[in-house]
C-alpha cells in the first residue's frame, strides 16, 4: 500500500458495497483518495500498467516478503470504522440513495409504458366496430402525452424491459408517438399542432389492416408485387383516417409517413417541403424504429447503428433540421446501447435527459453486484468517466449482455416529471 500514488489504475479485490468508491477498478486521482485506500484494510491492490500514467513508487517490499492479504478481522473492523465517516463513503451511500430512487423512478414509468401500451390495443381492436370512442379515446391519450411531454422542464426518456406482456404488436405505434413527441418538443410546436401529430402518429400504420398478415408477417424480402400491395398501406390508410372523420392533417400524416426528403419515399414521391412538416417528422421516428426493431429481430440494428446509419448514409432521406433535432433528442448514444467506458467497464445506457443528451444515465456491468441491484452511473456527476465507444451485442460476453440488455426490441418512455432540487442538481 506505500507504493500507491496519483497516477495509478488499480482494482480493488473487494465486493462493490464493501468500499467507498463509485467503482472497484478506477485511476488514483489525489492523495485523499490514497488515504482512503490505505484506510480499507487490505495489504496490496493490483493495478493495471497499460491504463495507469505512473508506475508504482519504488520502495517495493523486501523479497521474501508475505503475499497479499486481507488483514485481520479485528484489524479490519478497525479500518473500517476509521473508514466510516469518510467523505467518499458518504459519498458512495449518497449514490447508492439516489440509485435507489431511480430504480423506484423506472418502475413508475415502466408501469406507465404498459398501461399507454394497454391503452393502444384497446383503441386498435375497437376502432372500426366502435368508431367514435375509439377516435376520442385516441385523442384524449395523445393530449395527455402531449401536455406532459411539452410541459415538462427536463424529460427522461427511459429504455423499457420487456415487461409489457402481449403488448408487442401495439410498441411500434406508441414508439413512433413518443420519438415524434420528443421532436416537437425540440421545434416548440404549439401544443394544438402537436397533438395532430400525435394522433396521426399513433394511428399511422392503421392502414395494414388491410395487408395481409402473411405479408406483414413475412420474415424474407418482398418481391416487387408484394412490395408495391405494402405500400398500398398508407393510401388505405388516408380513406381509413377519412371515414374515421379524423382532422385533415392527421390523415396527411398517416398518408405521407413513407415519404421521403429526397423522393424516394412512397406513395406519390414527394420531396423536400412538399412534405408537411408533421409528416416529416413521423418519417424519421418511423424509420428509425423500424431499424432498431424489424420484424425479423436477426436484422435488428443497436440504437447508435441505427442513428449513425441514419445520419452517416441516409441524410439526404430526411429533413436536415429534423434530424439533427432527433439526433440531439436521443444523443450520440440512445437508450439502450451497450457502451464501453473509459475505466474498461461495460455499460448501457439507460436513461436520456434531453437538456443533457452526451451525458446520460448508465446501468454497469459488475459480476459482484446482482443485475436487479446493477450500479447505476449518472455521467452527470462522474466528471472523470466518459464513453468510449458503442459495442454491438457480438462484441460483449453473452453474460454481461444478458446482465445490461435482457430485452428483445428497444422501446422507449418518458418520465416528464418534475425533479426535486437535489435531483435537478444531479
Amino acid at each position: 500500500m506505500d507504493q500507491l500514488c496519483v497516477g495509478l489504475y488499480v482494482e480493488l479485490d473487494l465486493k462493490w458495497f464493501e468500499h467507498p468508491f463509485a467503482f472497484s477498478c478506477f485511476k488514483i486521482k489525489s492523495e485523499d483518495q490514497i488515504s482512503t485506500l490505505r484506510s480499507l484494510g487490505l495489504r496490496s491492490v493490483r493495478y493495471k500498467p497499460e491504463l495507469s500514467d505512473v508506475t508504482p513508487q519504488e520502495d517495493a517490499p523486501p523479497p521474501g516478503a508475505s503475499p497479499a492479504r486481507p488483514i485481520e478481522a479485528a484489524a479490519a473492523a478497525a479500518a473500517a470504522a476509521a473508514t466510516a465517516q469518510s467523505p467518499a463513503l458518504q459519498a458512495k451511500r449518497a449514490m447508492m440513495a439516489r440509485m435507489q430512487q431511480r430504480r423506484a423512478d423506472a418502475e413508475r414509468v415502466e408501469r406507465a409504458f404498459t398501461t399507454t401500451a394497454r391503452a393502444i390495443r384497446e383503441i386498435e381492436k375497437n376502432l372500426f366496430s366502435r368508431p367514435e370512442e375509439s377516435v376520442n379515446q385516441a385523442t384524449q391519450l395523445v393530449t395527455q402525452i402531449t401536455d406532459a411531454v411539452l410541459s415538462a422542464p427536463e424529460l427522461a426518456i427511459h429504455v423499457m424491459g420487456d415487461t409489457a406482456g402481449n403488448e408487442e404488436l401495439y410498441f411500434h405505434s406508441l414508439n413512433v408517438t413518443m420519438l415524434a413527441m420528443m421532436i416537437a418538443r425540440e421545434v416548440n410546436l404549439p401544443p394544438e399542432v402537436a397533438n395532430l401529430l400525435g394522433l396521426g402518429a399513433l394511428l399511422h400504420d392503421i392502414g395494414r389492416k388491410n395487408i395481409p398478415d402473411k405479408i406483414l408477417t413475412k420474415p424474407e424480402a418482398y418481391t416487387t408485387a408484394e412490395q408495391n400491395l405494402y405500400e398500398m398501406h398508407a393510401q388505405y390508410g388516408a380513406e381509413m383516417a377519412q371515414r374515421l372523420q379524423c382532422m385533415p392533417a392527421v390523415a396527411a400524416v398517416i398518408h405521407d409517413h413513407h415519404e421521403l426528403f429526397d423522393g424516394s419515399g412512397y406513395p406519390r414521391k414527394l420531396k423536400g417541403e412538399g412534405i408537411g412538416v408533421l409528416a416529416r417528422i413521423v418519417a424519421i421516428a418511423n424509420y428509425y424504429d423500424e431499424l432498431c426493431n424489424p420484424f425479423n429481430v436477426a436484422h435488428a440494428l443497436t440504437p447508435h447503428e441505427a442513428l449513425s446509419m441514419m445520419f452517416a448514409k441516409h441524410r439526404p432521406k430526411f429533413d436536415p433540421r429534423l434530424l439533427q433535432m432527433f439526433i440531439r433528442c436521443l444523443g450520440v448514444y440512445p437508450p439502450g446501447t451497450v457502451v464501453q467506458l473509459s475505466n474498461g467497464m461495460t455499460g448501457m445506457v439507460a436513461t436520456v435527459n434531453t437538456e443533457r443528451p452526451m451525458k446520460p444515465m448508465l446501468v454497469v456491468y459488475d459480476q459482484d453486484v446482482p443485475r436487479l441491484e446493477a450500479i447505476m452511473v449518472d455521467l452527470d456527476l462522474e466528471t472523470d468517466l466518459n464513453i468510449v465507444k458503442a459495442l454491438r451485442p457480438s462484441q460483449v460476453p453473452q453474460d454481461v449482455y444478458a446482465y445490461l440488455s435482457p430485452r428483445k426490441r428497444v422501446s422507449y418512455y418518458f418520465d416528464a416529471s418534475k425533479p426535486a432540487p437535489e435531483a435537478a442538481a444531479a
